[in-house]
Formats: C-alpha cells, structure tokens, sequence
C-alpha cells in the first residue's frame, strides 16, 4: 500500500511508493534496435499487456490514435485512510489516496511527442482536460496532477510516448504556494507579467491566443512557460481557439526540444474549481539538462548555467 506522509514541521510531504521499484528501466539512451527488441506493452497489439482501458481516441480501422488505463505501478490508490491525522504531534499521515493513469499518446514506438503537429497536441490536451474531470469529480480528490516525462534523466521508465495523471487527497504544497503569492496582488500578476514580458529579452512565441517565454528566474536549463492570454484559471476553461492557440505554442517548443534532443519534463499548473482563490492556467516545459547537487538540496537555491535569455534566443531560433 502506499502511504503520504508529512515533513515534521514543514509544508512538505513524501509519497511512500515501494511496489514502484519494481517498474521496468527501458531507457531511452538505447540504440533503437535495442528498444525495439523487447516486447513494448504500449506497443498497438500488445493492449492486452496493460490494465483494462479505461478510454481511447479512436484512430483509422477502427483502431486507436491514444488510449488510457491504469498504471500497474501506481504511485496512489483508491484504499485506505483518505484524511490526514496527526499522531504524537510530528507524525502527520494518511493513505496515498488517488488514482493514477498511463495515456499512451500514439501507438508507434518510435515517435515521439516532439514528432506531433499541433492538431495531435490538441487533441492530447482534451483528453487532459476529460481525464481532470473524471478523476477530480471522484470522493475526496483535491487534486489532478497531469505531467509528462521524456527520457531517463527525466525520470521515464519506458520509451513509448505517454503522459501520467494521477489524483491525491491534498492540495499539492507549490500549488498551495502558488496561490498564496498570487493573493499577495489587487489583480492577477501573471496577467501584468505576461504583459511585461511580450517585449522582453525572455519572449519566444506568441499567437492570438497564447504566450510563451523563459522565465526571469528559471531554475532548469532552457526552461519555458507557456501561458493563456486570456485569464483562464483551468485548461478546462479555454475555449476551442485557445485550445489550438495553446497547443501551436506547445507544438513549437517541442519541435525545439528535439533538436537539443533534451530530456524533459512538462506540468500543468491550475486552481481546481472546488478551490477557493484565483489563478491563471500554465504549463511549464523543464528540460533537464543538469543534475542538480548539494548546493542546490542544501539551500533551494538553483544553480542554472544557461540565462532565460539566451535560451529564449534559442526557442527563436536566433543561434
């Protein structure tokens, strides 16, 4: 069973996960022969090596283009105790309550999500937006969290394209965070930041309904944001044109992320609706390029070798 626990006095909390180091290593540095060799479970063919799906897009002949399921090494499950409690002052605990799915993004091996044209990030993103409403509608969920891991460094433990969702019982601490600062401003910052932005030294991509830029203080190597124009707090919330607008963004920044041939992460960053305060809706595109080491675990100072400037010159493709 997994567990959540909390830091003795801090607002920081650890997964207990041990069935999850049974997962498989297939790691993207190998040769292609190499990782196509072995039998892919996300493989089309191979469904029935996955739990039961739980939904798909349909694709041509009646086959699938995406598809979504179980993790068979869930880092949360639907059992045991959903509430926090507090034993002896420091031991604050509960069940590491959720669910948490695997969406496979195409069926190929081979391609890779930087290989997508915007309309395939599109339709990727509406089935976020359907797997966040599925899961946060559900008992005692206050949180959907939608990531994607490329590459080992990473953290990915197979090379077929895929994004993991997964469900908790708390309100994620940097959300929380996040949303305690934003109450800091009489309006939204992002909103004013966006507009200092357009013309700075940091701006990469922009379209009528989105913006992207490498952030002032950016604590990995070519890190970039990418952010609604409108003040949307969730992704739920955009209409089909900001939906496209955002996925173009996303489209273009992974295609740039291919050519460095970066290991990556990206996450979503929203206010679920039962949440009280404000935020605007973003993604934040890591790449990670650099291992961060004891300066860093010692302080939560961040030591990064490449300015938001001269990565955004790179996202414009000025060197």
């Amino acid at each position: 069973m997994t567990e959540l626990r909390k830091d003795y006095i801090l607002d920081r909390w650890v997964i207990l996960a041990p069935s999850r180091k049974k997962r498989p290593r297939d790691f993207i540095r190998q040769p292609a022969a190499s990782a196509s060799a072995s039998v892919c479970v996300f493989c089309r063919g191979n469904e029935k090596l996955t739990p039961p799906e739980i939904g798909r897009v349909s694709g041509k002949n009646g086959s699938w283009s995406m598809r979504w399921f179980s993790n068979l090494f869930p880092a949360v499950e639907e059992s045991g105790q959903k509430e926090p409690r507090t034993d002896n002052t420091f031991y604050t605990f509960a069940a590491a309550y959720g669910s948490h799915e695997v969406i496979v993004e195409t069926p190929i091996h081979e391609r890779q999500l930087w290989d997508f044209n915007a309309a395939e990030i599109e339709q990727l993103l509406k089935v976020y937006c359907e797997r966040i409403a599925a899961l946060g509608n559900k008992d005692r969920i206050k949180y959907v969290a939608v990531f994607k891991n490329h590459g080992s460094e990473a953290g990915t433990s197979l090379v077929h394209s895929h994004t993991q969702v997964a469900s908790t019982n708390i309100l994620p601490p940097l959300i929380m965070a996040e949303a305690a600062a934003i109450k800091k401003y009489p309006h939204c910052p992002y909103c004013s930041i966006i507009s200092s932005e357009k013309n700075s030294y940091r701006h990469c991509f922009e379209n009528n309904f989105a913006v992207a830029f490498t952030p002032y203080a950016s604590r990995f190597n070519f890190e970039i944001w990418i952010f609604s124009k409108r003040h949307l707090r969730q992704l739920a919330d955009a209409t089909p044109d900001e939906l496209q607008g955002i996925s173009e963004i996303l489209a273009s920044i992974l295609h740039r992320q291919k050519e460095l041939n970066a290991p990556y992460n990206y996450v979503l960053h929203y206010l679920p609706a039962a949440e009280e305060g404000d935020f605007h809706f973003h993604i934040e595109v890591q790449p990670r390029l650099s291992v961060w080491a004891g300066f860093e675990f010692n302080t939560d100072i961040i030591i990064n070798s490449v300015t938001p400037e001269d990565a955004a010159r790179f996202y414009r493709g000025e060197e």
